[in-house]
């Protein structure tokens, strides 16, 4: 059986939706080289905002700071007079900043900088905010084949769930699996359950499996 529900997206309530506008944040920096698509350079960092001027202060040692230039919204210049431009991409999970020579990619969530353990092979996520973890088969928008993603899950009565799901790229999303349907927070998705199985296709591509399992418990 087949089931099929068309995802509309919930208003953003996000925690990290009110963190990007605070004057000052701890956060996580992706640092891409110019040119390059993948990077394994996820650092710890900080965020400062005040009257549009911007400090990203970075653990490797290295400070940006950003004047706005003109009455377009997203140009930079930096302390050394170079162009910078902020660009769109990550929705409520962060910012994007286009350097000459790198892109940083600044996330709110601080959580994609704890590595998974032996002893929490699922975090961020455990059993003392959760009533459950697990991981789950998710596929990234591009790939090829899948992967695995850690979840914190939420159960309610009646087999009712919500899941938190960190993608391959650091971003938590929330989907609320209710008895009569079924949403997610921020992103346009759509849900069918084949079998036992929910099948979450996103609009960017990616995909999530969730088994009936890990909604219902045991």
């Amino acid at each position: 059986m087949k089931n099929y529900f068309t995802l509309i997206t919930v208003p953003a309530l996000a925690l990290w939706a009110g963190v990007a506008l605070a004057d000052s944040t701890d956060a996580a920096c992706e640092i891409y080289p110019i040119g390059e698509d993948h990077t394994d350079v996820l650092i710890p960092c900080s965020f400062s905002q005040r009257q549009g001027y911007i400090t990203i202060v970075r653990s490797d040692g290295v400070t940006h700071d950003l004047s706005p230039v003109g009455d377009a919204p997203g140009n930079f210049k930096d302390q050394n007079g170079r162009a910078v431009f902020r660009q769109s991409g990550l929705d409520d999970q962060g910012q994007i900043f286009r350097f000459p020579d790198e892109s940083v990619y600044v996330y709110w969530n601080t959580d994609m900088l704890k590595p998974a353990t032996e002893d929490n092979w699922n975090a961020p996520f455990t059993t003392g905010d959760y009533d459950a973890t697990t991981r789950l088969r998710c596929r990234a928008a591009g790939a090829s084949g899948f992967g695995s993603c850690p979840a914190g899950i939420l159960r309610m009565e009646d087999g009712q769930a919500s899941i938190v799901v960190q993608n391959q790229l650091g971003q938590q999303f929330t989907i609320n699996f209710m008895s009569d349907y079924v949403n997610a927070t921020n992103r346009e998705v759509e849900a069918r359950l084949e079998g036992d199985t929910w099948i979450l296709v996103f609009a960017n591509g990616e995909v999530w499996e969730v088994p009936l399992a890990a909604i219902q418990g045991g």
